[in-house]
């Protein structure tokens, strides 16, 4: 028997045997992904047969003789307006699985060696496949805070996957938001490293729990793009890289993440797919990475920005690190890369190596294949109930002011907030993203069954005919998204005017599917868009003003006019700028892609069967100019401000009401005056009890951050170290325990090394964006004072 073929030997010691038997050809087949998988197949009618044939494309068929195999299929499942799959002509059912055998046993079959494929397939807010389990998309998770729930959903996502033969999820995990003018804003779960750090180590968590390999993206320093534009070149140094753009891959790191993905863009002039120092030394060496580098769609031909070479190309980003192309040309000519001395054939080997491993690794050889039931698995909203509790706790309340009447004075002493439900006789529903499911769930979004969509207009309508169908529930446009329409604006000020109050529904969308079919695609997907575009966020969707279109401002405005009641709900894959917006009504509730079952959960946060418990994972600004407004700046910003501009954001980071009060109280900690050994041998230890005073039981959200009042480099303003969601009743109160670490407590200094200073660190617990307590902690070096004491001794 050959070695490749025992199973009792290592997945190391397998691959290397198998790789001592392939061809050069075979070897680079295994580094290329080339095909877009939702384009291998096709469902037709054959005479004679009932039932619609998958059939395997020509395309396909002559990959995998090019190869002899396939390394990684990505795409398979994928089902949007860019790959053209729908319920009439994708995997639907059962159809998933037969296409992923079909698929496995010709790459196997037309293999001399018998290698199956890996399949790859993008998940970045739930499995972009028909019938995939979908979530709010990250920016909503990150508003949660709750990195549990945000574990137990994805696993729900690994499950469906696993069943349906995924090896490789791409998640988008690792982009820290710094400039909200960027389309995939959406995709980020935060502003703050520590935040995104804990969410995707969470992620990574829960899908890998369920056998699916995660492809952590995009490494590094997406988020900081020039101008909020896609792809474009991050003007950074070491410092900053090192500060907010790398602890989550460390993060996903500590997590056993088994894939990651390199970024578009550049770092200080060299592009990720060619940064040897970032994939090599940073990622392998300081983070003990060990699983697969993949390239970002198309990205290493784009190297022949500074190479003028496709060859050129793939043999700098092979050499550079990256294992596993993606669409791309480059990595189909590493054989003429080898002839050009280019690069070494021990450096196609390594690579090879790592695929090959990872193969035996999943199992692959023995159980290539899916079983195929009578009955598809369907992963509904109904039994998995993470997607509805995640859009719960994702929705901020921003502005809740007291009730008026028509003439405007006050009716009585309460907040417009909740809603009393029998003390209302009728609302108005109003606004363009009131009634449109796909303006509710984000960029990279399938197909949806219509009955599993909850709009704000249904979950309003729902709640009602739950509760005694008396209200009057009208609805109305009011205008399209970028568009105003006189006949539109005009009924919805008709039906605000003849309602006791109004739930007015703007914002933005990141959806696809446009009625007339018009929205073309890059070709790694991204959306090119016109400014008459059915989208104003997403991949490929920037943005230079961050307002709300012309025509929905006019709309809040006339509205508001006509009814002094209203209460205002932006829905968007992105801060916007709504400083003169949120002036006019007397509640605002914001709301990032809540998913598919927002218009549920926002009915019971309206008419209070919950409380609101969403915080701001990114800072609102008040105007693009003012950009960048991220909370967590360098102290010497304090000395910049515009004189035409106030100089706080609109709301800050944390920032995020409830209907109930908190109060902090009992703070004690370890020690205040500590050594730098003593931190690192126990940490420091901080505990206070939450206090529920209000009526309603809800969630708190306490965070803790921490501000070098001295140091080496120039400290930030605050930073967050810790935080926590915690359910506490009305008149209840619990326990909380923070614990920092060295790790939490050092900093990159001077010499860019990460160590423990000595000095004065402020702690400070906030709960909604407020301050509730702060101390200081000492932190001395015992060694420095024996030494100065041995010194004064002699």
């Amino acid at each position: 028997m050959e070695d490749y073929k025992n199973e009792r030997l290592s997945p190391k010691l397998r691959a290397e045997s198998l790789l001592s038997k392939m061809t050069l050809n075979e070897k680079i087949g295994q580094l290329n992904q080339r095909l877009y998988g939702f384009s291998v197949y096709e469902r037709r009618n054959v005479s004679g047969i009932k039932e619609e044939q998958l059939v395997l494309t020509e395309e396909f068929k002559d990959e995998v003789e090019k190869y002899s195999g396939l390394g990684t299929l990505y795409g398979l499942y994928r089902a949007d307006p860019w790959s053209g799959r729908t319920n009439e002509n994708g995997l639907v059912g059962n159809f998933a699985l037969k296409a992923y055998n079909m698929v496995q046993n010709y790459v196997i079959e037309h293999s001399r060696l018998g290698i199956p494929a890996f399949i790859s397939t993008e998940c970045p807010h739930g499995h972009q496949a028909i019938g995939g389990y979908l979530l709010p998309v990250n920016l909503a998770m990150g508003a949660t805070f709750d990195c549990r729930l945000v574990e137990k959903a994805y696993s729900v996502c690994g499950k469906q996957m696993r069943e349906m033969g995924v090896d490789f999820a791409l998640v988008s995990m690792l982009d820290v938001l710094r400039d909200p003018r960027w389309g995939r804003s959406e995709e980020c779960y935060g502003e703050d490293p520590f935040l995104v750090s804990e969410f995707a180590k969470a992620a990574v968590k829960g899908i890998q729990s369920q056998g699916v390999y995660v492809v952590a993206k995009h490494f590094a320093a997406q988020g900081e793009g020039t101008g909020g534009i896609n792809a474009s070149a991050a003007r950074i140094g070491e410092r900053e890289l090192r500060e907010i753009h790398l602890p989550p891959m460390r993060a996903c790191c500590e997590a056993k993440v088994k894939g990651v993905m390199a970024a578009y863009n550049e770092i200080d002039g060299i592009p990720c797919h060619a940064n040897r120092w970032l994939l090599q030394k940073v990622l392998r060496e300081e983070m003990g990475f060990d699983g697969i580098v993949m390239s970002d769609g198309v990205a290493i031909d784009q190297l022949n920005a500074m190479t003028n070479d496709t060859v050129k190309s793939g043999a700098k980003a092979l050499r550079s690190g990256i294992q596993v192309g993606l669409w791309d040309e480059a990595f189909g000519r590493l054989d003429e890369a080898l002839e050009r001395g280019l690069i070494t054939i021990e450096e196609i080997n390594k690579a090879v190596l790592a695929v090959l491993t990872m193969k035996f690794e999943r199992g692959l050889f023995e159980h290539p294949y899916r079983e195929i039931t009578e009955k598809w698995q369907n992963y509904h909203y109904n039994e998995y109930t993470e997607s509805l509790q995640l859009a719960r706790e994702s929705i901020i309340l921003l502005k809740n002011e007291k009730k008026r009447s028509k003439n405007y004075t006050i009716l009585e002493e309460n907040k417009i907030l909740p809603l009393d439900y029998t003390g209302l006789n009728s609302i108005a529903v109003i606004g363009p993203n009131a009634d449109d499911i796909y303006c509710q769930l984000g960029d990279y979004t399938p197909p949806i069954e219509e009955n599993d969509a909850v709009t704000i207009l249904d979950g309003i309508k729902q709640y009602n005919k739950e509760h005694g169908n008396h209200l009057k529930v009208q609805h109305a446009k009011g205008c399209h998204l970028l568009e105003r329409e006189e006949s539109l604006l005009s009924k919805a000020k008709k039906i605000a005017k003849s309602s006791d109050i109004v739930l007015l529904v703007a914002g933005g969308s990141s959806s696809r599917f446009c009625s007339d079919n018009s929205l073309k695609f890059d070709l790694n997907g991204a959306a090119i868009t016109k400014e008459n575009s059915s989208m104003d966020c997403g991949e490929g969707v920037d943005t230079a003003i961050l307002q709300l279109p012309d025509a929905q401002r006019e709309l809040i405005k006339e509205v508001c006019a006509e009814n002094k009641n209203v209460i205002l709900l932006v829905i968007g894959g992105r801060p916007y700028a709504i400083e003169q917006e949120i002036e006019l009504p007397n509640g605002v509730f914001y709301a990032f892609y809540p998913g598919i079952k927002g218009g549920k959960a926002m009915a019971e946060i309206l008419f209070g069967k919950i409380s609101p418990s969403g915080r701001l994972p990114v800072s609102i600004p008040r105007h693009a100019g003012q950009l960048p407004v991220y909370y967590n700046s360098k102290a010497s910003y304090q000395s910049m401000n515009y004189y035409d501009l106030k100089h706080k954001p609109l709301y800050s980071f944390g920032f995020g009401l409830s209907y109930t009060t908190f109060k902090m109280d009992g703070i004690e900690w370890n020690k205040r005056n500590i050594s730098i050994d003593e931190i690192k041998k126990e940490g420091v230890t901080l505990t206070f009890c939450i206090k529920n005073i209000g009526e309603r039981g809800a969630f708190a959200v306490p965070m803790l951050f921490i501000r070098h009042k001295e140091s080496s480099v120039i400290p930030r303003i605050k930073e967050l170290k810790a935080f926590d969601k915690v359910w506490i009743p009305n008149k209840g109160r619990k326990k909380v325990t923070f614990h920092l670490s060295w790790e939490e407590l050092s900093i990159w200094n001077e010499s860019m090394k990460f160590i423990m200073e000595t000095g004065i660190i402020e702690l400070s617990l906030s709960e909604s964006g407020e301050r509730i307590w702060k101390g200081d902690l000492n932190v001395f070096d015992t060694t420095a004072e024996e030494n100065n004491e041995n010194r004064r001794s002699l």
